[in-house]
């Protein structure tokens, strides 16, 4: 399917656009993109409902038939699907969910901001799950997985040796490392691969001064 803009209007004379793009090589998720921002400058992951913590935009989302999780970074949203994936049919659907959501204000609770670890808490867990389960494991294809920087809970990652260039790097990152830091670490947001500056809605890695 192809990528769909939806343009709504918003109260007193606002507007909104958002931009869906199904992926092709993850045929179960969608990036939505909104023309202002969601979740200013933070990300969060939700696995289930009960994570919202009274957010408009996860509970209404949540609300539609197949929805198994909700990636926020700042102004996009990944959406995954469990089962069919019938993008036809959902994307107006999650459109109106997030129209509705940031009319309301308050499209994500500051209360899910206050459930976010401190970054050197994410940082020591992130780095704990790459020592010890991740880059054993990559080290066999000689590979190798850095932890490069944490900034308001999105972890940006590095792969080097065998995995830098390598044309599976997307569907390991989506598959093995995305998976098994999220199974250790649940808090953290966006999992931003540094290494393809194509890639995500974060294009470049500019790591914070220290």
């Amino acid at each position: 399917m192809d990528e769909v803009t939806l343009n709504f209007e918003l109260p007193q004379g606002r507007s909104v656009r958002i931009t869906a793009a199904p992926s092709m090589m993850h045929p179960e998720q969608c990036t939505f993109t909104v023309s202002e921002p969601v979740f200013p400058g933070r990300s969060a992951f939700f696995s289930d409902r009960g994570q919202s913590h009274g957010s408009i935009l996860i509970d209404r989302l949540f609300d539609i038939d197949g929805v198994a999780d909700v990636l926020v970074n700042h102004d996009t949203l990944r959406v995954s699907l469990a089962g069919d994936a019938n993008w036809e049919e959902k994307i107006p659907r999650a459109g109106t969910a997030i129209r509705d959501a940031i009319a309301s204000g308050t499209p994500i609770s500051e209360a899910v901001a206050e459930t976010m670890l401190a970054p050197e808490e994410t940082r020591r867990r992130v780095q704990q799950v790459l020592d010890t389960i991740i880059n054993p494991a990559v080290a066999s294809h000689g590979g190798v997985v850095h932890l490069l920087d944490v900034a308001n809970n999105t972890v940006f990652l590095e792969f080097g040796g065998g995995c830098q260039g390598c044309g599976m790097v997307s569907v390991t990152l989506k598959y093995g490392v995305e998976r098994t830091i999220r199974s250790e670490v649940p808090e953290v947001g966006a999992i931003m691969d540094t290494t393809d500056h194509a890639a995500g809605r974060n294009p470049y890695y500019a790591p914070s001064s220290k």
